[in-house]
């Protein structure tokens, strides 16, 4: 192991959830409260900010998505990829649920509530812009906020490190063809210049970017990047909370008219979170793989980069989508659900202890 990925590894293991992580779905519903009421008093403010686009890329929501997703990614250790042959079989767990069981599993659930048996109860305009969004959220898995997840459950911190670079290496690949695939079977026109450019700019751009500024970090030394860390890490929530505020300017009277709909789209996100976790701890457990490392391997599989959903659904099908919208109920529940997770991983250590 090289000394910058135990260095590092060690210290996301010491990262404590800050005030934002630990309570975000209470700012989350606070900015969907904000946001409404925003959107209620002053329409025409709202629709002056949706129009200040440049090649159909809002400008402010798209610096608000860099400051979202910048400070996870200088976190990433991307020389960590060369520990993953130390835990072959958690690796190979969390790259099948991540990559295989969890988008596809999302887009059949998606097809079987929104477009079945939920379709009564939702606006018919916009079923096909929330099956869209629900794909979207389970194309990007975690990144960042599994460090805090692993944390909690005393995981392996290399593994964790190890994990995260490996997906982020993949995802500036695959998230584009992955989720135009399933658009496709799911019957959903495929923008594909606009899913392009989402990736570039909000994945291949804030990588390197990240990895640049990380490199002068480190340069400097390991405590100026310490402290650096605390000093940005609030930036990401910040930026979320601040586009969802936007968000629900635009969305509020849909919302008003029909509040059942975020209801009903929780329920395929949290049939899919609990799935995921369960079928990563106990594929873990069957192939033998330590407590530790079935632990994060679990939380990566069910957690998603909801930063990046967000941005994408707004870049492929704007403020007012549905789409949009179904990405935000991700972010509303992502933390009381994935807190569940990490208590019930602990709590059946005993059991995980005892496989034959």
């Amino acid at each position: 192991m090289s000394v910058q990925c135990e260095v590092t590894a060690k210290a996301s293991a010491q990262t404590p959830m800050s005030l934002f992580e630990r309570y975000l779905t209470i700012w989350v519903f606070m900015c969907i409260l904000l946001g409404i009421a925003l959107g209620q008093l002053l329409p025409e403010a709202f629709q002056t900010i949706g129009a200040m686009e440049v090649a159909k890329v809002n400008l402010p929501v798209g610096l608000l998505i860099w400051v979202m997703v910048i400070p996870m990614l200088v976190k990433v250790d991307f020389g960590a990829l060369g520990e993953v042959r130390q835990h072959v079989r958690g690796i190979g767990v969390t790259l099948f649920v991540n990559w295989l069981v969890k988008p596809f599993s999302m887009a059949f659930l998606g097809w079987l509530f929104i477009r079945h048996w939920f379709a009564p109860f939702l606006p018919a305009d916009q079923l096909d812009s929330y099956i869209a969004g629900l794909i979207l959220l389970a194309a990007a898995p975690c990144t960042a906020m599994v460090f805090v997840w692993s944390r909690l459950t005393n995981g392996d911190p290399l593994f964790t490190l190890s994990q995260v670079a490996l997906n982020d290496t993949i995802m500036v690949f695959a998230f584009a063809p992955l989720v135009g695939f399933l658009l496709g079977i799911s019957a959903i026109t495929v923008p594909w210049d606009t899913l392009v450019t989402s990736v570039v700019l909000y994945i291949v751009i804030p990588v390197v970017l990240a990895q640049l500024w990380r490199k002068a970090l480190l340069a400097k030394g390991q405590e100026v990047f310490d402290v650096t860390m605390a000093r940005i890490g609030p930036w990401s929530i910040s930026a979320l909370l601040l586009t969802l505020v936007l968000l629900f300017a635009f969305q509020g009277e849909q919302i008003l008219k029909q509040p059942l709909v975020i209801a009903l789209l929780a329920v395929p996100i949290l049939i899919q979170v609990f799935f995921n976790s369960a079928l990563a701890y106990w594929l873990n457990r069957q192939l033998g793989e330590k407590h530790a490392v079935a632990c994060p391997s679990a939380l990566i599989g069910a957690s998603n980069f909801f930063e990046l959903a967000v941005a994408a659904a707004i870049s492929l099908f704007g403020f007012q989508s549905g789409a949009a919208l179904a990405t935000v109920v991700g972010v509303l529940i992502e933390v009381p659900v994935m807190l569940l997770v990490v208590r019930v991983v602990n709590q059946s250590k005993t059991w995980y202890g005892s496989r034959l």
